[in-house]
């Protein structure tokens, strides 16, 4: 990409009164130099079966194009028209909840062959359309695509033949998932019974893998259309999205990202995150982190928040925060849903760059600066290039099998959790991160990897992970990992499976920590924070050092935190969810045998520390303060240009 882009999602559509003009002489005085647009709106381009109307396409494209504002256009399969459910119900999903009914976004079933076929005439109608205007410079296909739980009689059809090509053989799959349990055991293809129902976890994973792969295959179908239609100096992106909790929070458990990203030309991806008082950036660079980490390079912000909702308005000064924070990670657009607020629906109050009355506001004013900033630094910022030495796996099959076997039942933590519980304290002491997955060939490239919570895993992979150790790599494990193989079974050896070799250590007990601690608060962390809550492993070492054992008067000698020398590295593993601060402790210590401490590690939250290498090959550190007080730090290093004074 040539130059950072910085832009909004816009619906001419939507609009209560003619404005397209205004908005975009206000677009240009913000700096604005890429809208998003038709995404949401197939009912307006197909009003009625085989009736097609791009009109408000062509308006949007042609004055865009006249101000000199870029175009990305969206597929606009994620939200289907009203003509459809009347002629062809049967789109809408069938769920665990029962038959879809019409109104939200997102209900259609994508395996539906009906639905397909009118998704395809509409993409290969608009993008057909669309592919020769100069304005045109990428394509999205679809929104925030997930699988939407569709489990309907079509999808159990595609599912018995996924199981059948994938294990052959009914014998086997009795056997690998433990069916004759609860005489779930199936004997004949044709009794194969819906998963909907199903209480062995073993099944119900790999049902899960199974609709991952369906978005996969969506998404892959969508771009193999369009790619026959782009021009060479166009791209197609998805906009994936995150585990939501009121915010982008985890790893998505419903899209395999690494695996969807592949058939793209770069990776999209919406992040929301909190905001005022609540604003840290950890949800910012986490979110950026993923999408780099898919196809390891730059990534795309296709939406993230301006005000959006009453506590996420930003505070002055915040906006440009987060938006160089984005920037920070390797993104080379940073995009905004949306530039004005809607005036009707669903999301009236998901307020945009403008707000209701269309006026200049704070918010906009600030933006004004940002694409002021984005275009004269530009050349100095965009393609920023990452060469991270830490890695933290993550894994799907494993989110999926500890949402059948949760911590204990009066726990609400789920594996997202305990992702987030390494990751943030690593973002906090300035370490930058990468992620990576089961099928990655890199481990390699990282001198150390952080494996939270790898319940399901394969032989092979925990096989890799202590060679990675052996020969020299630095591993923190966290408890539950190695426990299962790739289908759920239980491993018969002790606890934790193939990895107690690397890890020095065995358990076959584990319990719910109750009024337990540390013993002699070996991390210093002070009474209140020497905690262990929902989970623990009762620990023996082999040959492994051990670091912390459980303060209990029945628990007590057992160990809670090893580290073991294997070969010519080290592996780490935490047998319990213990306080924030002692999981501090612990990365900070694993971070300094790694060789990894330097000078951005003498700063600490709420100054967060970010670089990267620039098309001109220098180094470009960002500097951020995330609290409303004034700090000041002395710059390591021996010269440099302050960009945004240019001192």
């Amino acid at each position: 990409m040539k130059q950072l882009l910085y832009g909004v999602a816009y619906y001419d559509e939507y609009m209560p009164c003619e404005r397209l003009e205004k908005d975009i002489e206000m677009m240009k005085d913000a700096g604005i130099n890429v809208v998003r647009i038709a995404e949401s709106t197939w009912s307006t381009h197909e009003p009625q079966n085989g009736v097609f109307d791009f009109g408000s396409v062509d308006r949007v494209l042609n004055a865009m194009h006249r101000a000199g504002i870029k175009v990305i256009v969206g597929t606009p399969t994620y939200a289907i028209p009203t003509w459809m459910v009347k002629e062809h119900p049967e789109v809408l999903a069938i769920t665990p909840k029962g038959p879809g009914k019409y109104g939200a976004r997102q209900i259609m079933d994508i395996t539906n062959p009906t639905y397909l076929f009118y998704a395809e005439r509409i993409i290969r109608k608009l993008i057909g359309h669309v592919k020769d205007h100069p304005a045109v410079i990428g394509y999205q296909t679809d929104n925030e695509t997930k699988h939407y739980d569709t489990t309907g009689p079509n999808v159990q059809v595609l599912f018995v033949k996924y199981m059948k090509e994938k294990f052959k053989t009914l014998d086997n799959i009795n056997s690998q998932f433990g069916l004759d349990y609860w005489s779930n055991r199936i004997n004949s293809w044709e009794d194969f019974p819906s998963v909907v129902g199903t209480i062995n976890g073993s099944l119900g994973s790999e049902f899960a893998t199974f609709q991952r792969q369906l978005v996969t295959d969506f998404l892959a179908w969508q771009v193999s259309i369009v790619n026959e239609y782009k021009r060479s100096d166009q791209f197609v992106m998805q906009n994936f999205d995150f585990e939501w909790r009121g915010y982008s929070y985890g790893i998505q458990p419903r899209v395999n990202h690494f695996e969807a990203a592949k058939a793209f030309d770069i990776t999209g991806v919406d992040i929301y995150h909190p905001s005022q008082d609540d604003l840290t950036g950890i949800e910012i660079s986490f979110g950026g982190d993923v999408a780099r980490s898919t196809k390891g390079t730059n990534y795309l912000v296709v939406e993230t928040e301006a005000q959006a909702f009453t506590n996420w308005v930003p505070y002055p000064g915040q906006l440009r925060l987060q938006a160089f924070s984005h920037l920070a990670s390797g993104a080379n657009m940073v995009a905004y849903w949306h530039w004005h607020s809607i005036h009707n629906s669903f999301e009236t109050y998901w307020k945009g760059l403008l707000s209701h009355d269309f006026e200049p506001n704070p918010v906009y004013i600030e933006a004004k600066t940002i694409g002021r900033d984005f275009e004269r630094l530009s050349p100095h910022l965009v393609n920023l290039k990452k060469n991270n030495k830490v890695a933290i796996l993550v894994s799907n099959e494993s989110l999926t099998a500890i949402e059948w076997f949760k911590f204990n039942f009066s726990s609400s933590k789920n594996y997202n959790d305990i992702v987030r519980m390494m990751y943030d304290e690593l973002y906090k002491m300035n370490i930058g991160c990468d992620f990576v997955n089961p099928s990655s060939d890199n481990l390699e490239d990282y001198q150390m990897i952080i494996v939270p919570a790898l319940y399901s895993a394969p032989d092979l992979l925990l096989e890799r992970l202590n060679e990675f150790v052996r020969n020299g790599g630095h591993i923190v494990h966290t408890f539950k990992s190695g426990f299962t193989d790739e289908h759920v079974k239980v491993r018969t050896t002790h606890q934790p499976g193939i990895i107690n070799e690397a890890c020095g250590i065995y358990y076959n007990m584990f319990v719910e920590p109750k009024n337990v601690s540390l013993r002699d608060d070996p991390f210093q962390v002070g009474q209140k924070q020497n905690t262990v809550e929902t989970w623990m492993e009762l620990i023996t070492p082999t040959t492994a050092e051990v670091l912390a054992y459980y303060d209990h008067p029945h628990w007590g000698k057992y160990a809670a935190i090893t580290e073991n020398h294997y070969g010519k590295g080290l592996a780490t593993y935490i047998g319990c969810i213990p306080s924030s601060a002692i999981i501090k402790k612990v990365l900070e210590q694993a971070v300094k045998k790694a060789n990894l401490w330097g000078v951005d590690q003498e700063l600490a939250f709420p100054i967060i520390v970010k670089s990267g290498i620039n098309p001109k090959g220098k180094k470009v550190h960002y500097y951020f303060n995330y609290s409303d007080n004034q700090n000041s730090i002395k710059y390591p290093y021996n010269d440099g240009v302050e960009l945004l004074s240019g001192s």
